[in-house]
C-alpha cells in the first residue's frame, strides 16, 4: 500500500491541510492553531512522502525461549578490531647470513682503527650519507673556526693520528636530538653517534674540572669543589658558554636563541655541550680540553657565580707541597705540565695535591706493620716497575704505603685537628675517574649499544652498594681507621658502616691513578675487585 500526501500551507489561515490520498480511502485532516500570530514559514511549500506495508505482510513477531536465546548469542559475538599495523623498525626482519653480517662489521667504521679502540668505539656505526656530507660541507667551517681549530679538512691528517676522525666527531657532537622537525638527526647511526659522545664528555668534564681544582685549592675538602664545578658545567650555564663562543647558531638553527624558554635550551645546549667534549678528548687528549674550556668559552673559575657556599672552615695547620704553595696554578699550568722522566709517579703534582707531606709522620706506626702488609696483598702492591735507579723504586713504594694508609683513615679520626688527613680527597679524585674508566669499557664492549642504554647500565654497575660489597668480600674493610667513638657506634650497625667501606674502594681508585695512571685503576676494577661480578638486570630503553 503506497501513501503519498501534499501538504498545501495557507499563510493567511490558521490551520494546516493535510490530506492523504490512498488506494483505498480518502480523508482530510484539519489541525486548528490556538495562536493565529505565527510568522509565515520560509519554505512555502514542501512534500512528504510516506511508504506503508501491508500488516499482513508483516511477519509477527515470536516470543518463544528459542528467540530470546539466538538474541542473546548475537550480542556475545565479539567483533575485532581491525588490527594496526606495527611500526617498520619494529617488525623482526629475518637474521642476516654469516657472509652478509660479516660484511657489515668489516665495512663498519667502529671496526677500522685497531690502534685507536676507544676512538673507534664511537665513530659511526655506517658510512656518512650525502645528508650528513651536505650539513659537513654547508656548517663545519663555522664549527671548527669558533672552537680555534685549522679549516683544511682533517682526512689530510695521517692514519696514526686520532685527530683524523676529527670532523666526523664534530659533526655529531652537533646533531642533537632536539631538532623539531629534521630526519638527518633521526638515522640510527646519527643519533646513536650522537648519544656516545654525549655519555662520554659528561665523565670526561668531570674529570677534567676535578684534577684542576685539586691542583688549584690544595687546602680546600671535596664539598666546595663539587660547588665550583656545578657552577661552571650545570646545566643553567651551559647556554651561556654555548652563546659565548658562537656557537648558538649551530645549537638552535631554526630558532631566535634569545626568545627560547629555560626548558628549550637547556637540554640542546648540554647535549651538545658534553658530546664536543667528548669528540675533542678522543682526538687531542685532555690538555685540549681545558684549552677548549678556558679559552674557547671563557670560563673564568673565580666567578662569583661558581663560589662555593659560604661555611665553616677547619683550621688547617698542615704544610702542602712547595709547588703549591708559592702560587696558585691556572689551566695553563695544568694543560701543560709533563712530569719529569725520573717521576716516581705518573701524575706526581696530582699525588702531592692529595697526599699532603705529613703523612711521613705515620711511618712505621702500628697500622703500617699490621694492616698494610695485609692491604698490598689483596691488592698486587708493589707493581714491577723498572727504574733507572734502585732508589727511586723504594722511594715509590713508601709513598705508596702512605697514600694506603690515608685510603683507610676516616675523617673521624684526625680531620677535626688536621683536615687533609684523611680520604676525602682521594675518594673525590678516585670517583671521577672509576666513572670515567667505566664509560671507556662500556664504549668499547657494546658497539651497537645507544648512550641512553649505556648511561643506564653504568648506573647500575657502579651503585655504591656494589662498591663498598667489592672491598668488605677482599676483607680490606677491617683495616679502616675510625675514631674511638665511631668504632664503637659503627660496629653493630650495618648502615652506618657500609658508606665508608664505599668511599674506602674509591679512594684506593683515586690513588692507583696518580701512582700508577689509568691501566692500574683498570686492573683493579676488573681484575681485583671484578665490577662486573654482578650483573644489573636487563635495561630495557
Amino acid at each position: 500500500m503506497g501513501l503519498v500526501s501534499p501538504l498545501k500551507l495557507h499563510p493567511s489561515s490558521s490551520s494546516f491541510d493535510l490530506s492523504f490520498s490512498s488506494s483505498f480511502s480518502l480523508f482530510r485532516i484539519q489541525i486548528e492553531l490556538k495562536n493565529p500570530k505565527l510568522s509565515p514559514p520560509k519554505f512555502q511549500k514542501f512534500r512528504i512522502l510516506a511508504v506503508a506495508v501491508d500488516p499482513k505482510q508483516v511477519p509477527a513477531r515470536e516470543s518463544t525461549p528459542q528467540r530470546l536465546l539466538r538474541e542473546l548469542e548475537q550480542h556475545k559475538k565479539f567483533v575485532p578490531r581491525p588490527k594496526k599495523s606495527p611500526n617498520k623498525r619494529f617488525i623482526l626482519k629475518p637474521p642476516l647470513d654469516d657472509a652478509k653480517l660479516a660484511e657489515r662489521f668489516l665495512n663498519s667504521p667502529q671496526m677500522s682503527l685497531k690502534a685507536f679502540p676507544l676512538l673507534s668505539s664511537c665513530l659511526p656505526s655506517v658510512k656518512l650519507n650525502h645528508a650528513d656530507r651536505t650539513w659537513m660541507d654547508e656548517y663545519l667551517l663555522e664549527a671548527k673556526q669558533a672552537l680555534g681549530y685549522p679549516l683544511e679538512p682533517s682526512e689530510n691528517y695521517g692514519d696514526d693520528n686520532p685527530a683524523k676522525q676529527f670532523d666526523t666527531l664534530l659533526y655529531l657532537a652537533f646533531q642533537h636530538p632536539y631538532f623539531a622537525s629534521c630526519n638527518r638527526v633521526k638515522v640510527r647511526h646519527v643519533r646513536s653517534g650522537h648519544s656516545r659522545l654525549m655519555f662520554l664528555g659528561g665523565y670526561v668534564l668531570e674529570q677534567a674540572l676535578a684534577e684542576f681544582f685539586l691542583q688549584r685549592y690544595p687546602r680546600e675538602s671535596p664539598g666546595p669543589m663539587r660547588e665550583r664545578v656545578f657552577g661552571l658545567i650545570g646545566k643553567r650555564r651551559l647556554p651561556k658558554w654555548i652563546k659565548a663562543a658562537s656557537l648558538h647558531n649551530l645549537v638552535f638553527p631554526y630558532d631566535d636563541f634569545d626568545k627560547l624558554k629555560r626548558d628549550e635550551r637547556e637540554p640542546p645546549a648540554k647535549s651538545v655541550f658534553w658530546a664536543l667534549f667528548g669528540a675533542v678528548y678522543l682526538c687531542f687528549g685532555m690538555p685540549e680540553v681545558y684549552r677548549v674550556l678556558f679559552e674557547v668559552f671563557g670560563m673564568d673559575p673565580e666567578d662569583e657565580e661558581c663560589q662555593p657556599k659560604l661555611r665553616r672552615q677547619l683550621e688547617d695547620v698542615d704544610y702542602v707541597s712547595v709547588e703549591f704553595d708559592s702560587k696558585q696554578f691556572s689551566w695553563q699550568h695544568v694543560a701543560a705540565y709533563k712530569p719529569p722522566e725520573d717521576a716516581l709517579f705518573v701524575h706526581p703534582r696530582l699525588f702531592r695535591a692529595c697526599v699532603p707531606p705529613g703523612m711521613h709522620r705515620f711511618r712505621g706506626n702500628v697500622w703500617d706493620f699490621d694492616s698494610k702488609p695485609h692491604v698490598m696483598k689483596a691488592l698486587n702492591y708493589p707493581l714491577q716497575v723498572t727504574d733507572r735507579i734502585p732508589e727511586i723504586t723504594e722511594a715509590r713504594n713508601i709513598e705508596l704505603g702512605l697514600g694506603l694508609q690515608l685510603c683507610f683513615l676516616h675523617p673521624s679520626k684526625y680531620k677535626f685537628e688536621h683536615p687533609r688527613f684523611c680520604f676525602e680527597r682521594l675518594e673525590y679524585l678516585g670517583q671521577k675517574i672509576q666513572d670515567l674508566v667505566m664509560a671507556e669499557r662500556l664504549l668499547m664492549k657494546h658497539l651497537d649499544a645507544p648512550g641512553k642504554w649505556l648511561q643506564e647500565r653504568h648506573r647500575r654497575l657502579l651503585m655504591n652498594k656494589f662498591c663498598g660489597r667489592y672491598l668488605r668480600e677482599k676483607y680490606l674493610h677491617k683495616h679502616i681507621i675510625y675514631s674511638d667513638q665511631v668504632q664503637d657506634t659503627f660496629e653493630h650497625n650495618r648502615r652506618l658502616r657500609n658508606p665508608a667501606t664505599t668511599s674506602v674502594q674509591q679512594a684506593i681508585h683515586g690513588l692507583s691513578y696518580v701512582v700508577y695512571g689509568k691501566p692500574d685503576v683498570r686492573r683493579l676494577m676488573f681484575e681485583v675487585f671484578d665490577f662486573e661480578q654482578i650483573q644489573p638486570k636487563l635495561v630495557r630503553i
